[in-house]
């Protein structure tokens, strides 16, 4: 019965480390890369590869170690996901939602999380948080939820799903909350027909009225961290008080700059042994390829040090007993997008260095190149809306995204 609270005793006693993860995923490369022909074709992860994904604990590097999580570093959820990426950007994108969903349950009530977690702590979330795409109405006991929602990536392999749904209230307001639903009530509806990142199932969704009861919601109020949430009460670690929304575009971009790390270790790895058509001459010996090489690659190391560079600050400062100010929030959010903006750059560079050897399938950056195109288009990647966003704050004005906001 959804909702329904699980005995203490069911809970995981042993909790994952998240190092032990990022250890993990590093060893998984080379299966990731033998099954993405598979994952993409399908459209999804195999069965079997899930399993997998579950087993090594992937989804549970965020998760509260009273469940059995890793409740982990977020140093190691970069690691973990630069290392799927770099393997399978559509596993990649998956165990993003997979590790950002639980990280947002864990500030649900307890009888929320028992229901998510109690009998089947590994499992996989879902969820999609666009603003004012469903309808909620308050009901005794709970709500009613109505709508259609896009890019639910890995919703097809997921166990439960979070949505957003307004809630118009008697004074006139609208209150923007977040439901917590089991997957098998939700309709998939087959839409994910793309140019990239074609395996992580990332559909459409519809509800029909659904009621969930009121403590499997929460509102984006108590989902803005400094101990607002019900959650954080009862799950007192640093990791329960830094803001979700904040922070979730370094993990999108992580599992982008494993995208942008793969191609560039593919071109040098083939530009080492390429001679060119007409000459023969070897290709590392043009100076073009190596200006080329050194930027695609300087490119990824600028990336990757703009987002330890995030998560270090909010893991030190949070530990420390501080709190982020809006301008904080809006700069992490810009930091991670000017990574994700420096991961394609690398891609595209190394797509002019190629020439046309990069157009066919069987080559492995053609794949970086259509996995990025698609991975660049996510709002927490889209610079000019984030860096808007930064902007009116460092200039005095609102940030207009609620979100964000004290």
């Amino acid at each position: 019965m959804l909702g329904q609270s699980i005995a203490k005793e069911t809970l995981a006693p042993e909790p994952l480390r998240s190092a032990d993860l990022a250890a993990a995923a590093e060893a998984m490369i080379p299966l990731l890369r033998e099954t993405s022909p598979r994952t993409n074709a399908d459209r999804r992860p195999p069965p079997e590869l899930c399993a997998q994904l579950k087993a090594a604990g992937f989804p549970r590097m965020f998760q509260p170690a009273r469940y059995g999580g890793a409740q982990g570093a977020l140093t190691d959820g970069v690691d973990t996901l630069r290392a799927i990426g770099r393997g399978c950007g559509s596993t990649a994108w998956i165990v993003v939602q997979n590790m950002m969903h639980n990280l947002m349950i864990a500030h649900w009530p307890k009888e929320a999380q028992d229901a998510a977690w109690g009998a089947s702590p590994d499992m996989m979330a879902s969820g999609i948080l666009i603003p004012g795409v469903g309808r909620a109405r308050k009901v005794e006991g709970g709500y009613t939820l109505s709508g259609r929602w896009p890019f639910v990536s890995g919703v097809d392999v997921s166990d439960w799903v979070i949505f957003t749904g307004d809630v118009h209230l008697p004074d006139g307001t609208v209150e923007d909350r977040h439901f917590l639903v089991p997957r098998a009530q939700v309709e998939i509806i087959d839409t994910w027909y793309t140019i990239g990142l074609k395996g992580s199932a990332s559909n459409d969704v519809a509800l029909n009225e659904l009621f969930i009861p009121a403590h499997m919601s929460i509102t984006m109020e108590q989902l803005k961290g400094h101990g607002r949430s019900p959650g954080s009460k009862v799950n007192t670690a640093p990791l329960y008080q830094i803001p979700p929304y904040a922070i979730f575009g370094c993990y999108i971009g992580s599992a982008q700059l494993g995208i942008a790390e793969a191609a560039v270790e593919h071109y040098v790895t083939h530009a080492r042994k390429r001679a060119a058509t007409m000459s023969s001459t070897a290709m590392a010996s043009y100076v073009t390829q190596q200006v080329k090489v050194a930027e695609a690659q300087t490119a990824v190391r600028a990336a990757r040090e703009l987002i330890y560079s995030v998560v270090r600050e909010v893991e030190a400062l949070f530990a420390a007993g501080g709190q982020t100010t809006l301008e904080d929030r809006t700069r992490y959010r810009a930091m991670a997008t000017y990574a994700g903006k420096l991961a394609a750059s690398a891609v595209n560079i190394v797509v002019e260095a190629g020439g046309g050897t990069v157009i066919y399938d069987r080559n492995p950056v053609s794949l970086c190149v259509s996995d990025m195109t698609v991975a660049n288009r996510h709002t927490t990647q889209n610079w000019d809306v984030n860096a808007s966003t930064y902007g009116r704050v460092l200039l005095g004005l609102p940030s207009g995204v609620p979100a964000f906001e004290d």
